[in-house]
């Protein structure tokens, strides 16, 4: 097998922490910048809420971003 790149596939109910369960956002890093241009290095984490939603045909409470509930990409149990 050539390359060395390993892609996990994720699906609805498996666990990853911090990410959107509909669109899979997550988060990212960047710096944090003071007025005397001193970096240190930070997480912009997504805006994740939990919600009590159906997914098929049953109800499971699942991390949902604020971007995918104003959307209405999430049915409300």
């Amino acid at each position: 097998m050539t390359g060395g790149g390993n892609l996990v596939k994720l699906r609805i109910g498996e666990n990853m922490a911090k990410h959107c369960e509909i669109c899979g956002k997550v988060g990212m890093v960047g710096h944090n910048l003071s007025h005397a241009h001193n970096v240190t290095k930070r997480r912009f984490e997504p805006n994740l809420q939990r919600v009590r939603a159906k997914v098929g045909n049953e109800v499971k409470k699942i991390w949902v971003c604020t971007r995918c509930i104003k959307a209405g990409k999430v049915v409300k149990a």
